[in-house]
């Protein structure tokens, strides 16, 4: 049985992009590979790396389109990118990809489909403290905040992913030594320069976040403590509208937070299907409606609540 490849996706028009994608090939001895819908590519065991133009978030299906012009399969996908914020803050980031919290006839203005959200990567966890090594080498801390994000944009993709970035203005995401430290990343988190194995993440229990704001802290707290995440929904992915204060609606508000939380989830175990899948709350988040609402929710579809200790 043939093995399945990884794809790193770059996006032709980013240059933080770019960047990282010269730094991979800088660093690896790949191998010239076949172009791909008229895009180069390279190949470093089960390792592809597929340079396409311009950006990729309405570029669905991007696994599928590999397999069916080369006959491999893609086990999983990392997209290396720039990190776009109206605050301009200088950050290097991890997030999975998905747009939850449209509904069925919405279309996300970022890619994806609405309602739904593509498996999360489970190396996004060990990655994170994986990056805050490579930005203390690369000497990085001054200049960068690191953080997750939550899971928003697209595109729509079949196989786990992670997006890994720089930003957030043109003069950070031309950083080469910030390029430098995410493709160091990348390097380590699978096993390229050295003839090991691209290494499995397995974990008895993997946890998706709910509320808290887009820069995940919490998250990020877990992560430290080496638990291993899937989708991450800020409070404005979970959209809730209180109903009439009768008996009935009083833990059933109106909007997209119960498809939200159905798509995190079910994705989240796609992507780890050997695993019990947790919910984790940031409860200083929500107010009091909101919070027993999503509980509600939770234990009506059995999907345990935990606390940290329970992880």
């Amino acid at each position: 049985m043939v093995e399945p490849v990884v794809l790193i996706i770059i996006s032709g028009g980013d240059i933080a992009s770019t960047n990282q994608a010269r730094s991979l090939l800088e660093k690896c001895e790949w191998n010239i590979g076949n172009e791909v819908e008229g895009f180069k590519s390279w190949n470093y065991n089960s390792v592809r790396l597929w340079w396409r133009d311009g950006g990729v978030l309405f570029e669905d299906d991007l696994d599928l389109r590999w397999e069916n012009k080369t006959g491999e399969k893609v086990s999983e996908v990392i997209f290396p990118s720039r990190h776009v914020a109206a605050s301009g803050f200088p950050c290097l980031t991890i997030h999975p990809i998905g747009t939850p919290q449209y509904d069925f006839d919405e279309i996300p203005p970022f890619g994806g489909k609405p309602a739904d959200a593509p498996p999360p990567s489970p190396r996004m966890s060990s990655w994170m403290q994986e990056l805050k090594k490579q930005a203390k080498s690369h000497n990085l801390l001054e200049d960068y905040s690191i953080s997750f994000e939550t899971t928003h944009h697209g595109p729509w993709i079949s196989v786990p992913s992670l997006f890994i970035e720089i930003g957030s203005t043109e003069e950070k995401w031309g950083d080469k030594n910030a390029a430098s430290a995410l493709a160091d990343v990348i390097i380590n988190g699978l096993n390229l320069n050295n003839q090991d194995k691209i290494p499995k993440i397995s974990a008895e229990k993997v946890v998706f976040c709910l509320g808290g704001g887009h820069y995940a802290p919490q998250p990020m707290r877990l992560s430290d403590k080496g638990i291993v995440l899937g989708h991450m929904l800020a409070n404005y992915a979970l959209i809730m509208q209180k109903r009439d204060e009768v008996e009935e609606n009083k833990n059933n508000p109106n909007g997209t937070w119960k498809k939200a939380i159905l798509s995190a989830y079910n994705s989240t175990k796609k992507a780890n299907p050997n695993s019990e899948i947790w919910a984790y709350l940031d409860r200083k988040s929500f107010k009091g409606w909101q919070r027993n609402a999503i509980k509600n929710y939770l234990e009506e579809n059995n999907i345990p609540l935990g606390r940290t200790d329970d992880f």
